[in-house]
C-alpha cells in the first residue's frame, strides 16, 4: 500500500469469517455486543481481558517527581472513572517519585517507559503494577528480555505500546510508511521477544492518529493474536475534535467486540479523558451507570481506622441518599485531604477523630464514631448549597486543629511513606 493511502475497511468480511468459538455474547437489555475472547491478566486488582469489563485508563500530565501534585491528579482521575492510571517514568527522579506514589494510589499504576530500559527496572523496584514499553525506542532484544524477566518475577503485565509516530525506521522503510501492517508487525516482533523468555502477561496497543488506520490496525491485530487489546487514537487533539476522533475509532471497535481497555488521548485535562471513557462505555452498555463516585485509599498499616468498613458504610449511606457527587474516604490524615483534594467531599481518619474536608479544605473535625454520619450530613448540604457556601460555613478553628493533629501524628509515627528509604532503593536500581 503506498504511503498515505487510506486502508480499505475490510472488517465486515473478516468478522463474517471469524470462528464463532472465538466470540462470547454479552446481553444488555435488548442490545447484544459480541466480544472477542482473549487471555486475561491483572493490573494490580483490575482484571483485563477474558470476561472482565472493559476498563478505562488515563495518564497524568504532572511531573512525576512532584509526588503530591501527581497523587492529586491520580485521585481526580480515579474519581472521574479511571480504573488504571499511567505515569511517565523518564528519569531517576520520576522513578523515585513512583516509589512514593504507588503505595498511596487508589488505583493501579502503570509506568510509561521510553528509551532507557533501566528505568523500567527502577519502576518495577518502585512497586508499579504494570509497564508500558514502546518497541519504537527500546529496540535491543537483550534489554527487552531483561525487563520481561524482572516483570515475570514480580507478576507484572507489560503493554506492548506501538505508536505510528515512533515506529522503527526499518519497518517504516519496509512498508513505505506507518500503515496498519507495519504497526502489527512491530507488535508481533516485540511479542516474540517476550514469549521467548516465557512471558505472556501481555496486552497490546497499535495506536494511530488517523482514525481509519487505527481501526484497521486493531482489526488486523485481533485476527493475529489472542492477547487483550488497549484501544486509543493517539494524539487525537483537543475537544471537541479529539473527542469525536476518539469515539469514532474506539466505539467502532468496541461494537465489533474488539477491545479490553481504552484511553482517550486528548489535549486537555486528563480528567476529561477519564470521564469520556467512562461515559462511552456506559452509553455502549459495557459498564453500569452510577451516580455516586466513591474513592478510597488502599487500606494499609498506617490507616487510623478500618478503611474498608468506613468506605462500605459510607457508600451504602450515600447511595441510599442518591447523591451524585465524588466522595473520598481516606485512612490517614497525613496524606488524605491533599491527595483527594479534587473530590467534592471526603473524610480522613486521625487519632480517634475524622477530618471532614471539601475540595481538600478541612471544614469539620468529628469523633471517629460519627465519621459516616457527619460525611452524609455534610454531603447533603453540599448538594443543596454548593461548594462555596459550605466552605464559608466551615467550623472555626477546624483547619488549624486538623493541621496540629496531622503534625502530631507525623511526630509519633515518623514519615508514613518511608520516602527516603524508597527513593534510595529506586535510585540504586536506576543507576546500576
Amino acid at each position: 500500500m503506498p504511503p498515505g493511502t487510506q486502508p480499505r475497511l475490510s472488517g465486515r468480511r473478516r468478522r463474517s469469517n471469524r470462528l464463532t468459538t472465538t466470540l462470547r455474547r454479552i446481553y444488555r437489555t435488548d442490545v447484544s455486543v459480541e466480544r472477542r475472547i482473549t487471555r486475561q491478566l491483572h493490573v494490580g486488582s483490575v482484571p483485563v481481558g477474558g470476561d472482565a469489563p472493559v476498563s478505562v485508563q488515563s495518564m497524568t500530565t504532572t511531573k512525576t517527581a512532584d509526588v503530591d501534585g501527581t497523587l492529586a491528579q491520580v485521585y481526580a482521575l480515579a474519581g472521574a472513572g479511571a480504573d488504571i492510571v499511567r505515569i511517565t517514568c523518564n528519569e531517576v527522579e520520576a522513578a523515585q517519585g513512583l516509589a512514593e506514589i504507588v503505595p498511596r494510589s487508589p488505583v493501579p499504576i502503570i509506568a510509561d517507559i521510553h528509551y532507557q530500559y533501566r528505568l523500567a527496572l527502577a519502576a518495577i523496584e518502585a512497586g508499579v503494577q504494570g509497564l508500558r514499553l514502546n518497541p519504537g525506542n527500546i529496540r535491543k532484544e537483550d534489554q527487552i528480555k531483561t525487563v520481561a524477566g524482572e516483570a515475570k518475577d514480580r507478576g507484572l503485565p507489560i503493554r506492548v505500546g506501538v505508536n505510528a509516530g515512533s515506529l522503527d525506521k526499518d519497518l517504516l522503510a519496509k512498508h513505505g510508511g506507518p500503515i496498519p501492517e507495519a504497526l502489527v508487525e512491530s507488535a508481533q516482533l516485540e511479542i516474540r521477544y517476550l514469549e521467548e523468555v516465557d512471558f505472556t502477561d501481555i496486552k497490546i496497543s497499535v495506536k494511530h492518529s488517523n482514525v481509519r488506520s487505527m481501526v484497521e490496525s486493531y482489526r488486523l491485530l485481533a485476527d493475529a493474536v489472542d492477547y487483550p487489546l488497549h484501544l486509543g487514537v493517539t494524539e487525537a487533539g483537543p475537544p471537541p475534535a479529539g473527542l469525536i476522533k476518539s469515539v469514532a475509532g474506539i466505539a467502532t471497535l468496541l461494537n465489533e467486540g474488539i477491545g479490553d481497555t481504552i484511553r482517550f488521548s486528548l489535549t486537555a485535562d486528563p480528567v476529561e479523558e477519564a470521564k469520556a471513557g467512562r461515559q462511552l462505555l456506559e452509553f455502549l452498555g459495557l459498564r453500569e451507570r452510577k451516580g455516586l463516585d466513591l474513592i478510597a485509599c488502599p487500606s494499609c498499616g498506617r490507616a487510623e481506622v478500618d478503611v474498608i468498613d468506613v468506605a462500605t458504610r459510607a457508600q451504602k449511606a450515600l447511595e441510599e441518599a442518591n447523591l451524585p457527587i465524588q466522595v473520598a474516604v481516606m485512612g490517614c490524615v497525613v496524606n488524605g485531604p491533599g491527595e483527594a483534594r479534587e473530590a467534592d467531599i471526603g473524610i480522613a481518619a486521625g487519632r480517634g477523630r475524622g477530618h471532614l474536608f471539601i475540595k481538600g479544605q478541612v471544614v469539620r473535625v468529628v469523633p471517629e464514631e460519627e465519621m459516616v454520619e457527619a460525611l452524609l450530613e455534610e454531603a447533603r448540604r453540599l448538594v443543596e448549597e454548593g461548594v462555596e457556601s459550605r466552605l464559608a460555613h466551615a467550623e472555626a478553628g477546624a483547619a488549624e486543629l486538623a493541621k496540629a493533629e496531622r503534625l502530631q501524628l507525623i511526630e509519633i509515627r515518623g514519615d508514613p511513606n518511608r520516602s527516603a528509604e524508597r527513593r534510595a532503593a529506586v535510585a540504586e536500581v536506576a543507576e546500576g
